[in-house]
């Protein structure tokens, strides 16, 4: 049974505070936003495993999760490349929502 102390968690919440800040301030592509929820979905697993590592299963958690975040990442990659493709570019400015 693994202990793990404050500094392992608060670095956790660190990345996660990270990955909202550069979500809400470099929002100008859509590939910083994807990169971004990545990240906070990346921290957001280990707090998890973290919290499920007395337990005894964090592996299949872990692995669960991790998977679930990897066909997140495809989806996002697939929908900018759909959207470079059909607009010419990333900037959340040059289209509009409705159009996509």
């Amino acid at each position: 049974m693994m202990i793990f102390s404050n500094a392992v968690v608060s670095v956790a919440l660190l990345m996660f505070l990270g990955g909202i800040s550069s979500f809400i301030s470099f929002h100008k592509h859509l590939l910083n936003s994807l990169l971004s929820l990545e990240f906070m979905m990346l921290s957001s697993i280990w707090l998890l495993c973290l919290q499920f590592s007395p337990v005894g299963n964090e592996v299949y958690f872990g692995l669960f999760f991790l998977s679930l975040v990897v066909c997140e990442g495809a989806l996002g990659l697939s929908l900018l490349v759909y959207i470079v493709r059909s607009h010419g570019n990333d900037y959340f400015k040059s289209f509009n929502m409705l159009e996509c």
